[in-house]
């Protein structure tokens, strides 16, 4: 298997880049590039890895990923069935205040906006009451050009500068200094955990990946991701898990368990509790 960058360019023929992807599934490795990022999910529903928190997305959903935040939309399953007729749709802005924009970013008048950029560097999920303004302002941006699309791309940020309160993706995700080298072993170590949580992965076995020593791996891992392997397995599986009960398409909160790599129910019933703060019943019930 090819081994992709961490990093990943993104084209620099305009100041202001949106694109739009509609595939089969989402790019699948973990990657950051040093562009802030807005994506607007059309369609598609899967689990979004960001730093090293995880959450559910589904369409309508928007985020916003700080500058060299890692990050990765993981389509589920069903997307990459051989007979799969599901698809991903997404319109996606990319901006670098410190490259082209940076005489636009220094002005007096955008010292709010700046201020607001710097304090979520973590990135967030926009409001749903924010939904129709945020996302009538892409499609804008999508279907102008030249300095229609910069007065766009300004009302956009106004509004967005405005938010309070927004809750970070992630509150420890990788130092933003990470090196690609370091950047893609941490992201295969992801990846086959992300792959393959619904197995009994051992401690070996991930080791092997990093092409390490398991007592080598244990300090690379918590060093890199502040994370045991353990505690971010079990954050993979419940977060599975937590996707399986609102769903509606299982069989018992057993069976969940079972499917997402838990070898006992006391044991699943325990995590999930320590993770969420709410029992799987509870947990269901409520959504």
């Amino acid at each position: 298997m090819k081994v992709l960058p961490f990093t990943i360019p993104v084209s620099h023929d305009r100041t202001i880049i949106v694109q739009v992807e509609d595939m089969p599934h989402f790019y699948t490795y973990l990657h950051r590039h040093k562009e802030i990022q807005l994506t607007w999910i059309q369609e598609g529903e899967g689990t979004l890895v960001a730093g090293m928190n995880m959450h559910l997305f589904h369409p309508g959903d928007i985020y916003l990923f700080g500058a060299n935040m890692p990050h990765v939309f993981k389509s589920d399953p069903e997307y990459f069935e051989p007979d799969s007729t599901k698809k991903i749709r997404t319109i996606t802005v990319f901006f670098n205040p410190n490259d082209k924009l940076s005489a636009l970013f220094d002005l007096p008048e955008m010292k709010t906006v700046q201020g607001f950029l710097e304090s979520y560097d973590c990135g967030f999920k926009v409001p749903q009451y924010l939904f129709s303004d945020i996302s009538s302002k892409l499609e804008g941006l999508l279907h102008s050009e030249g300095i229609d699309q910069l007065m766009q791309f300004l009302q956009l940020l106004k509004t967005l500068s405005g938010v309070k309160g927004l809750e970070p993706l992630t509150v420890n995700s990788f130092p933003r200094s990470i090196n690609d080298n370091e950047g893609m072993r941490v992201a295969s170590i992801y990846n086959y955990i992300i792959q393959n949580y619904s197995k009994q992965i051992t401690l070996d076995e991930v080791a092997e990946q990093a092409y390490m020593t398991p007592h080598a791996f244990c300090r690379y891992f918590k060093k890199h991701t502040r994370y045991t392997l353990v505690s971010f397995l079990n954050k993979v599986r419940i977060n599975e898990a937590c996707k399986l009960l609102t769903s509606g398409s299982h069989n018992g909160i057993a069976a969940i368990a079972y499917s997402c790599g838990f070898n006992s129910i006391t044991n699943f019933n325990r995590v999930f509790k320590s993770i969420t703060g709410k029992s799987p019943r509870s947990y269901k019930e409520q959504y």
